[in-house]
């Protein structure tokens, strides 16, 4: 696949450093074709190469678990940053840098910045060595250009799926955002966590466009699950079983709060949280998701029942208000 770096010299390092003999290969969807080039490459550097076929959604899904049971000496895990403080298997992050230009897509998201001076711009791992070069287009156009570093992500200005507190750190000093990268799930979670006009420059298709329409119809499904759950005597309360997902003291507090609401609340437990493993509890009426908060937010309209975040659940029970959600964020960092 063009475009992106592997690193495969720096992967023969670290299997000849390591001594390591068998090594799993875990690559998010897009990138799962690149694993048999890439095994390849394991192979001729002396290790046994597993590529994990399982969903991976993230630096918080490493797939410990997997290579435990499959004693791995290695986990090479691909297309993101560190997440975990410790990991229990030697771990290596490829973070698949993108060599696409972004000149072209930035350039065309400038008449759209027209009324804003103030401009907080931010990217996901794989584009973060352009993003001086976005800004220095910016300026030019005589923009203030305004990039977060609260030290919870690993770079300056980075976001993922789940953190947003480099952009949610600057928001009351920007007008807007900018996310230099493709695809709508970044920008919307920078929408979602700062209430500001977000717009993207995707380089892929060398085009720039607004995300607040597809911000205000999950924010309208969010207020809706919401009222759902108002009326809900017993709730779900979701536990993640993914080394970066789980949360088992927060559901415990969820838990003690609806039972002191009176309500019925059991611990559920799942790797992968689906509409078609909660159909086996019909007698549930609402769900509390502490693990990936964007399985709630994307994912509404798949579920039978309201499946809330931590931060939603709290307006259900009267501890903070909708209004009070929308200022803080959608997202729990």
């Amino acid at each position: 696949m063009k475009g992106f770096d592997f690193e495969e010299e720096r992967i023969k390092q670290e299997i000849a450093r390591l001594g390591a003999k068998r090594v799993l290969l875990q690559l998010p969807q897009g990138l799962k074709p690149e694993g048999l080039r890439l095994a390849k490459v394991v192979e001729k550097a002396g290790a046994l190469p597993i590529i994990s076929a399982d969903p991976c959604y993230g630096a918080c899904d490493l797939a410990v678990n997997e290579a435990q049971s499959l004693s791995v000496d290695l986990i090479v895990h691909f297309g993101h940053s560190r997440f975990l403080k410790h990991e229990q298997v030697p771990t290596i992050y490829v973070e698949a840098r993108a060599s696409v230009t972004i000149d072209e897509a930035v350039e065309k998201a400038l008449p759209l910045l027209s009324s804003y001076s103030k401009i907080g711009l931010a990217t996901s791992v794989q584009h973060l060595q352009m993003l001086n070069q976005a800004r220095e287009i910016l300026v030019r156009a005589g923009k203030t250009v305004i990039i977060g570093d609260t030290g919870q992500m690993s770079y300056a200005g980075q976001v993922s799926g789940c953190n947003y507190s480099n952009a949610k750190s600057i928001a009351n000093e920007v007008e807007a955002f900018l996310f230099v990268g493709g695809g709508l799930f970044h920008a919307l979670g920078i929408a979602l966590s700062t209430s500001k006009p977000t717009f993207i420059a995707d380089p892929y298709d060398k085009r720039a466009f607004p995300i607040d329409v597809d911000a205000q119809k999950i924010l309208k499904q969010r207020w809706s699950c919401i009222q759902e759950a108002q009326n809900a005597k017993t709730f779900g309360i979701l536990v993640g079983l993914k080394p970066g997902q789980k949360h088992l003291d927060e559901a415990l507090k969820v838990k003690d709060l609806a039972e002191k609401q009176g309500k019925t609340a059991f611990l559920l437990a799942a790797r992968e949280i689906t509409p078609e493993s909660l159909l086996e509890f019909p007698s549930i009426d609402a769900y509390v998701n502490t693990a990936c908060p964007r399985v709630s937010l994307e994912a509404a309209g798949k579920f039978s029942k309201p499946v809330l975040t931590l931060n939603e659940f709290m307006v259900v029970i009267g501890e903070t208000s909708w209004e009070n959600l929308l200022k803080k964020g959608l997202f729990e960092n």
